[in-house]
């Protein structure tokens, strides 16, 4: 489970965040998470909710925001939203694309007291 080692990364970067601002309390940590980034939403939340006792993040609310697959294709030059992991344009159905978002996990903004 490696959400577990990606919450322990993200606290420690709200604590820093935290510490830069001079403020003991982060009440809002809002994340993007892409589909394909292998992270699996839910053991996040666990991991967040298990680690952040103790932290600058104890009160925090944890808001997960999932980026669904975009893409350009290579051949007509379209950025496009996957709806469903076919990797195929779907203006031109060609397969020749290349993804642009969905593949990463984001810190987006924190909000601190």
């Amino acid at each position: 489970m490696h959400e577990y080692s990606i919450v322990q990364s993200l606290l420690e970067s709200c604590e820093e965040h935290a510490r830069q601002n001079e403020s003991e309390n982060v009440t809002k940590v809002i994340v993007k998470i892409g589909v394909l980034s292998g992270v699996e939403p839910d053991l996040l939340q666990t991991a967040f909710d298990t680690f952040k006792e103790k932290t600058v993040c104890h009160n925090a609310q944890f808001i997960i925001n999932r980026q669904k697959v975009v893409i350009a294709c290579l051949s007509c030059d379209e950025e496009s939203t996957l709806e469903k992991n076919e990797f195929a344009c779907p203006k031109c159905n060609s397969t020749q694309v290349k993804v642009i978002d969905g593949e990463d996990m984001y810190l987006m903004s924190l909000e601190i007291e």
